[in-house]
């Protein structure tokens, strides 16, 4: 039987089937296990296969959380960890959710290929994780379109933390890339904190991405290049320097198509 189960996981491994592969092989330890009264002296062959099953599937997951072009996560893993924070009661500070978006980027493929776009999605992504706090981190949304998630913080310092990453973008020399390319972003922030009696929180995350998506629109309507948030008496408000701008757009509807 022992045999047996390990030519069954040899064949899931060679499918790439892991799971099933590394189940088969704990059935031969645990065969080993019974037939013998002292403690089993585990072949080291069968150890170190186990561990390469064992390190394989760690990484396979972590890739299917991974967007294959930029290797920020992806949507998939972006729902669960939102899932996560809205759901946990004790969470401490608050928790921000930026939906970012690359201004005007279809100009950019049009203009100087979708090879020179992909490069500008890459450095982008690079340009959003750096310096992000602790657990906070970065998801393809779809697209051209990008989400900051930062747990246990502040309203003034989720402001600060995306305007920081709008001015990366705005600040890097894109002439390296292409020349005349120049890069910019859009930002909604949405922010809540834990039982905030101004704001009746968040429970999905859908709620949360579209709350940022309403606010992304007063970004973009408000001249593009900015970091739109509500401020804790509900007034919509563009942080640095676009906050002197005059005209700031009103957000649409949450749910607004």
């Amino acid at each position: 039987m022992v045999q047996l189960h390990e030519s069954i996981a040899a064949l899931f491994a060679s499918r790439g089937q892991w799971r099933q592969a590394y189940q088969h092989l704990r059935s031969a330890l645990d065969l080993l296990s019974s037939e013998q009264t002292n403690p089993p002296q585990v072949p080291e062959q069968l150890r170190r296969e186990v561990d390469r099953l064992r390190r394989e599937h760690a990484e396979a997951r972590e890739q299917s959380l991974r967007d294959s072009l930029t290797a920020s996560y992806n949507r998939r893993y972006l729902d669960q960890r939102l899932l996560g924070l809205l759901g946990e009661a004790d969470r401490q500070g608050g928790l921000a959710v930026a939906l970012v978006d690359l201004d005007f980027f279809k100009q950019v493929n049009d203009t100087f290929g979708h090879l020179i776009g992909d490069r500008v999605l890459q450095r982008v992504v690079e340009l959003l994780q750096d310096g992000l706090p602790e657990g906070a981190f970065c998801a393809r949304y779809g697209g051209e379109e990008f989400v900051l998630v930062v747990p246990g913080i502040d309203t003034g310092t989720a402001v600060a933390v995306c305007e920081a990453a709008r001015a990366r973008v705005e600040r890097y020399p894109w002439t390296q890339l292409a020349p005349d390319l120049r890069v910019t972003v859009s930002i909604g922030l949405a922010h809540e904190l834990t039982g905030s009696p101004a704001d009746t929180p968040a429970t999905d995350p859908k709620e949360q991405l579209l709350r940022a998506d309403s606010l992304l629109y007063v970004a973009k309507q408000s001249g593009r290049n900015a970091v739109a948030y509500r401020e804790q008496d509900g007034r919509v408000r563009l942080a640095g320097a676009a906050g002197g701008r005059r005209a700031v757009a009103q957000p649409r509807p949450v749910g607004y198509n």
